[in-house]
């Protein structure tokens, strides 16, 4: 069958930003068609498999905010997913451990009982607590608020309706600790959830982290069958509304002409027209390389030129052939110093051994008995940490995005293995030892991530500077028709994040206010044409597209474990 030469959106890459508004536009009667370069469709969201036994994640580790009412059921729910995607609750009176020198916190869910527990861990801060927990409690509460609001708000009405967001829009972190008086020790407890958007506290926005720490008090949560079952119900949803989504595809140019977008060509020289785009790209490569800065305002290129990336990740993906020591079903953020800028200022001198802080999820954990994660009496846990970004530090001659060369420089291999063993080291020192019973073992770098993802610097949280203090680029991009989504826009990184942006994105195309009318429990989606799935139903093969589900080279889970 001849493939479609025309459509009516055509979206380029397929994290959850691209999804969930290509689904949005699909079931509003678009033709829509999602173009990614990946073997599977996800983004940050997809997972892969190893050993026939392991799978492993490699954004979604917990997911905020996904009780009764919650945003992001919410949005999967108005696309007829609420029976297809179940949120299992993390241990929700601490389902994050905090661990720094002689204080151990977990952090529960909601605000009384967070501020309750830093007041009796920090009791000479509890002062500052007190007014560090009701202003970022506040700014979360004021940003919730205009996103459900059922009219668009001006600037002004914004303000008026949200005194405490605006105040501190424009102010970091840190500028908050400082109001506060907090203590070093303090600071360290309250922004031990720095890793999850990659910023120290004097670069943070406060909003950004703010917003982070709010969605998650709202509870704590982990997809049943893992992070590929949200991207799978998206491409559920697109394909039995008349899309498709193409994977293997990389777009080589958004097409432009008197300032409106009209179709992308591919890397193969193919012609795609639509009235209507929708990057879901990393920004930067977006403005750059696949629409021109000819193409944008003067100060929209300028910012883009002069913009800086939030921190990289490096992961180490752990497989045991042995349980965990008992453990709540919670996270664990371990720093080795009380003042988490010492940490910082080490990543900054392009110094990682030893390593200053680890964030652990323990896949194995949120998800028992899953057969995909691992085999019974086995664990899957993930070890992470913020490294530098510099494509020359890691050995590499260019972006790998733009096909730079890396894996066998002798200076990527010796970093790639002295970092595994300094977190490795640091991992034993928060979790006990556990080398003696590791079957599978790999390392990804912010080289892997960018390799995979084409992130700028390879970093999962978009852009960290863009203009002033807290500015991000909007959906909409100034050229008609072309519209952008994802990481580096200004309703932030993470699932909900980019989910709530794919949302207002598809509100300013399609003119309606989706937001609220999905929270009120509205279904957009013909939950008659979503396919039957049965006993052999596969997210990963799902994610690969109709076209390809069934090529050759999908990793599969056996269904009982082989012997070691």
């Amino acid at each position: 069958m001849a493939k479609r030469k025309e459509w009516d959106a055509v979206v380029v890459g397929s994290g959850i930003g691209g999804l969930v508004c290509a689904a949005y536009l699909a079931v509003s009667g678009l033709r829509v068609l999602v173009l990614e370069q990946h073997d599977v469709a996800g983004g940050n969201s997809h997972v892969f498999r190893r050993r026939r036994r392991y799978e492993f994640d490699v954004g979604i580790h917990y997911l905020g905010d996904c009780g009764p009412g919650g945003l992001l059921p919410s949005v999967f729910g108005g696309l007829g997913l609420a029976d297809r995607i179940t949120y299992l609750p993390m241990d929700q009176d601490g389902f994050d451990r905090i661990v720094v020198p002689g204080l151990t916190l977990d952090v529960p869910a909601g605000w009384d009982g967070y501020r309750k527990r830093l007041k009796e861990a920090l009791p000479g801060d509890a002062a500052g607590i007190d007014t560090f927990t009701s202003i970022c409690s506040a700014v979360g509460a004021e940003g919730r608020g205009a996103l459900l609001s059922e009219t668009d708000l001006t600037d002004e009405q914004f303000a008026a309706r949200s005194p405490v967001f605006t105040a501190w829009e424009q102010r970091t972190l840190a500028d908050l600790f400082d109001h506060c008086g907090l203590s070093t020790r303090a600071r360290t407890v309250l922004a031990a959830h720095a890793p999850t958007y990659g910023l120290p506290p004097a670069r943070c926005p406060l909003p950004t982290h703010a917003a982070i720490i709010d969605h998650y008090l709202h509870g704590a949560y982990y997809p049943k069958g893992g992070g590929q079952m949200l991207p799978a119900g998206l491409v559920e949803v697109i394909e039995s509304h008349g899309g498709e989504v193409r994977t293997r595809t990389r777009v080589e140019r958004i097409l432009v002409t008197a300032g409106r977008a009209r179709g992308v060509t591919l890397t193969d020289g193919e012609v795609l027209t639509a009235p209507l785009v929708v990057s879901n790209a990393d920004y930067t490569r977006t403005v750059q390389n696949l629409v021109g800065e000819e193409h944008f305002e003067t100060g929209t290129a300028e910012r883009t030129r002069d913009s800086t990336m939030s921190l990289p990740f490096a992961v180490l993906y752990v497989a045991l052939d042995t349980t965990l020591p008992e453990r709540p079903n919670a996270n664990l953020w371990w720093y080795r110093h009380t003042d988490i800028d010492t940490g910082f200022r080490q990543l900054a001198e392009h110094r990682i051994d030893p390593v200053p802080f680890l964030f652990v999820s323990f896949s194995s954990l949120k998800d028992p008995g899953a057969r995909n994660i691992a085999p019974e009496g086995h664990s899957n846990f993930q070890v992470m940490t913020l490294v530098p970004p510099d494509h020359a530090y890691w050995g590499a001659d260019a972006a790998p995005a733009d096909g730079g060369r890396y894996r066998r420089t002798d200076l990527y291999r010796r970093r790639k293995q002295e970092l595994t063993d300094a977190m490795l080291n640091a991992a034993e020192e928060a979790l006990g030892p556990f080398r003696g019973h590791i079957t599978h073992l790999e390392a990804a770098t912010p080289l892997t991530h960018e390799r995979y993802i084409h992130s700028r610097g390879g970093t999962p949280y978009g852009l960290a500077g863009w203009g002033a203090t807290g500015e991000r680029p909007d959906t909409t991009t100034g050229v008609e028709g072309l519209h952008v989504v994802g990481t580096s826009i200004r309703y932030g990184s993470g699932i909900e994040g980019v989910a709530t942006g794919a949302m207002m994105c598809a509100s300013t195309i399609l003119g309606r206010r989706l937001v609220p009318e999905v929270t009120r429990g509205a279904v957009l989606a013909d939950r008659s044409l979503l396919p039957h799935r049965g006993d052999d139903f596969d997210p990963l093969a799902v994610s690969r597209g109709k076209a390809r589900r069934h090529a050759r080279g999908l990793a599969r889970i056996d269904a009982a474990p082989r012997p070691a």
